[in-house]
């Protein structure tokens, strides 16, 4: 082999190896995105175990999701707006935790990470629809509906 061919073949390696990089660097940013529309907070990526896929939590007016996405699959866990106990904020001097204990008394959503105006808005927009459930009126059976009897 000449020196020539041997140096093609690097060349061929070294962009091989870079377009591997870059389709990472891609499943990296793209499994980084917000997962949902609507209310969604994402860890930042200088917390820990949030360095390559940020934990995200979604706040709808029915529940809280915590989300983590990998390499391959995700992690999600709901919790309904009716099971939700109390918000805690733990800050730090630079971020802050947000746990969201449940009424059910298993452990709860803990999420490291997220920006201190992140934590209170979660806390926030998680009192509003508590808020709002609770003061929704209940609904009434109907006359001659026997399925609740």
């Amino acid at each position: 082999m000449t020196a020539d061919a041997g140096l093609v073949i690097g060349e061929w390696i070294l962009a091989g190896l870079a377009a591997v990089g870059v389709l990472v660097l891609l499943w990296i940013w793209r499994k980084g995105r917000p997962f949902s529309e609507g209310d969604v907070f994402r860890a930042s990526r200088w917390s820990s175990g949030n360095h390559l896929f940020p934990t995200q939590v979604l706040i709808t007016a029915s529940s809280v999701v915590h989300y983590t996405p990998g390499w391959i699959g995700k992690r999600e866990e709901t919790i309904h707006m009716a099971h939700i106990a109390s918000v805690k904020i733990e800050t730090g001097a630079l971020l802050s935790d947000v746990l969201v204990e449940t009424s059910g008394g298993s452990d709860p959503i803990v999420c490291h990470g997220h920006r201190k105006r992140d934590a209170t808005r979660m806390k926030a927009l998680i009192e509003q629809y508590q808020t709002a459930y609770y003061r929704a009126p209940t609904p009434r059976p109907v006359a001659g509906d026997t399925s609740s009897r």
